[in-house]
């Protein structure tokens, strides 16, 4: 009887049968190793007088080794899945059960009751026929499914032979469900090419993917480089579009670690790959022991970056998190997100606008939040060109209202999310912003609650940005229409630019505006490309891409820092942090919101314009803007202290004067 220590739980019938038929075999390749070890030393013609020595010796390692599998947890059964670290183990097992027989049969039979050959050939043997058998297994079982597959089964090529290629290939040879065919390795080495790495030969480079495809009739590439860099990327994906065949890669070292079956963790490329970003490095410590436990609120909780860092959130085990947002269904869809996947953490969705002051004072008061995230926010920059109030109302004020309340309220930590569009703003969405992240560290300069701002640039994915544009025009059959064919934009994941954004506030002492490691720029036109290449297609030959100019208030460059602002390192190395030399002063500010308010009122663009450019000197307005705002001379202003028509010498550039599409000017 096998003991239930060595089987595993809920063991079937048909399954126990399999594990006394293995056992069984185990025994008798235990005996006939012994046997056979005699009639080798003897050549087939044992002397009678071994004969009782021989018996009692097989009986005695018929023993011995059963003991020894059973208390190794050498399970019969799984033949079929024998590894060669299975092989190792069984080898092992053998030797100590080999050597427990070589010390009990000279206790039973004498010194010199068996030769010594005997038990170096018993161990030979034996360790022979258990591998052997399983080998024969395995063999049988892989013939069965090869039969049963055949017709089935992806005829596939493995880009990559180096470790993660090569690691690719056992899983996908030891797991049946998969259905694919390994026909050969694909890799840029030269050195490697024509080796055969675990029976797989490397058929050739990426160059020569399209001949080896069509000779092989290849249906699939698996791309197993997971450290390539973005431009690495595009070229493979580039010779797999060329050669017309279907691509797929494997995780990078990050998802292998989170998961445990390498080849159920095949995925489509994403734009991610391309970019060639670093992963971020969190000190997962420092941001748990700011927030664990606490009650954490998110403004703007149902868009990209707050339903993102609601997310992060959940993860250091906060007390509850309250999402604040204005939009029903969003902020409907991240509650059921939020309740499915952190059941642990409390989720409460409010509805409300940062421009009305009483419903976040009512918020605050219920659920008493410590520590609050602002990320609500107009962004999308043409849009807020035509609707100057509307942005100057949300990212203003909205701002104002959210810092005055979270002080009234006793919120310790406040954190903002700003933009790259705020340096040398030449947008009303960017300017706002850039007066958002005055007013944050003018009220941490005079409360005691502590605000920090965090400023990157574009998140892949986010709503409503280009990515999803491009995949909506590229799945249309196109045109892709990108502003400027020298247009660049900073870019990092949601999940990357929420996390950093954690980090910053762990950080962060008060008063500081942190800048991201954003990378290198990336040009919009080499973006539009790559995701036509992801799509399978090539630009220019299947998806036309089309340049439509620069929409009013873009900017060909976004930048993180002025020159002349002083970048200063922080614990992390992927955060900065900058001190602004000439900021308006705490009173100046105050005196200039209570005219912007009564601005706002009014609904006069031209003073609008000017206070803005009064308080952000670099602010560069757009044409029509600019124009209006040179053709008054508002008695608002006059505490600028600047004369109009100086106030944009360095400003007005001849580009920037080029006509505007006719349209209204904004009177929401």
């Amino acid at each position: 009887m096998i003991p239930n220590s060595v089987l595993p739980r809920h063991v079937t019938p048909q399954r126990l049968r399999g594990y006394l038929i293995a056992y069984l075999v185990d025994l008798a390749a235990f005996a006939a190793s012994a046997l056979l070890a005699f009639e080798l030393r003897f050549d087939g013609a044992l002397p009678a007088v071994y004969v009782h020595s021989m018996l009692l010796a097989m009986a005695l390692w018929a023993a011995a080794k059963s003991l020894t599998f059973i208390c190794g947890g050498v399970r019969g059964g799984y033949w079929r899945y024998t590894s060669i670290h299975e092989a190792i183990r069984l080898v092992a097992t053998n030797s100590v059960g080999s050597i427990l027989g070589a010390v009990m049969i000279p206790l039973l039979l004498g010194k010199n009751g068996v030769p010594h050959s005997i038990y170096l050939l018993e161990w030979l043997v034996s360790s022979v026929l258990i591998l052997s058998d399983r080998l024969i297994v395995r063999t049988i079982f892989r013939a069965i499914h090869a039969s049963k597959a055949k017709g089935k089964l992806t005829r596939t090529l493995i880009y990559g032979a180096g470790d993660a290629g090569l690691a690719l290939l056992r899983e996908l040879r030891s797991n049946q469900s998969l259905m694919f065919d390994v026909i050969g390795l694909i890799d840029d080495d030269p050195q490697k090419i024509g080796l055969t790495l675990h029976g797989k030969r490397v058929l050739g480079s990426g160059n020569a993917l399209g001949a080896i495809v069509q000779k092989h009739s290849i249906t699939k590439v698996l791309i197993a480089i997971p450290s390539a860099t973005g431009p690495a990327m595009v070229r493979i994906l580039g010779f797999a579009v060329d050669a017309g065949v279907e691509y797929k890669m494997v995780p990078s070292l990050g998802g292998l670690i989170q998961g445990t079956e390498l080849g159920k963790q095949i995925r489509d490329v994403s734009v991610e790959d391309l970019l060639n970003r670093k992963a971020v490095q969190l000190d997962v410590d420092g941001i748990r022991e700011k927030i664990q436990g606490r009650v954490v609120m998110v403004t703007g909780a149902a868009g990209s970056i707050g339903s993102e860092i609601c997310r992060q959130i959940a993860q250091f085990e906060p007390k509850s998190i309250v999402g604040f947002d204005a939009a029903e269904t969003p902020l409907f869809q991240i509650d059921r997100e939020m309740t499915t996947r952190f059941p642990q953490v409390a989720f409460y969705p409010e509805i409300g606008n940062i421009t009305r002051p009483e419903t976040l004072h009512r918020v605050m008061q219920k659920y008493r939040p410590t520590i609050l995230y602002h990320a609500a926010a107009y962004k999308h920059v043409p849009m807020m060109e035509l609707h100057v109030f509307a942005a100057v109302e949300n990212n203003i004020f909205g701002t104002m209202n959210v810092a005055q309340a979270a002080v009234a309220n006793g919120i310790e930590d406040v954190v903002m999310i700003s933009t790259d569009k705020a340096v040398r703003p030449t947008s009303m969405m960017g300017v706002t912003k850039r007066v958002a992240e005055l007013l944050i560290r003018a009220m941490h300069r005079k409360t005691e609650t502590k605000f920090v701002a965090v400023r990157f640039g574009n998140v892949l994915g986010s709503n409503g940005s280009v990515v999803p544009i491009f995949k909506e025009q590229i799945a249309a059959g196109g045109p892709v229409t990108v502003t400027h064919p020298e247009m660049r934009r900073y870019f990092m994941t949601i999940p990357e630019a929420s996390q950093l954004v954690l980090q910053a506030f762990a950080i962060g002492k008060g008063g500081e505006v942190f800048v991201l490691d954003m990378g290198e720029p990336v040009k919009i036109v080499d973006l539009a490309t790559n995701l036509v290449l992801l799509s399978g297609l090539q630009a220019g030959r299947d998806i036309k891409i089309q340049f439509s100019g620069l929409r009013p208030g873009e900017k060909l460059f976004e930048e993180l820092n002025l020159q002349d602002e002083c970048l200063e390192p922080t614990s992390h190395t992927q955060i900065k942090s900058y001190v602004c030399p000439n900021e308006v002063d705490a009173l100046h500010l105050d005196a200039s919101l209570r005219n912007l308010k009564e601005i706002c009122e009014r609904r006069d663009v031209g003073s609008l314009v000017l206070l803005l450019k009064g308080l952000v000197p670099e602010y560069n307005p757009d044409s029509k803007l600019l124009m209006v705002a040179l053709a008054i001379e508002s008695p608002i202003v006059k505490p600028l202290g600047s004369p109009i028509p100086t106030l944009f010498t360095e400003s007005v550039r001849p580009d920037r004067l080029a006509p505007w599409p006719e349209i209204a000017l904004p009177t929401n």
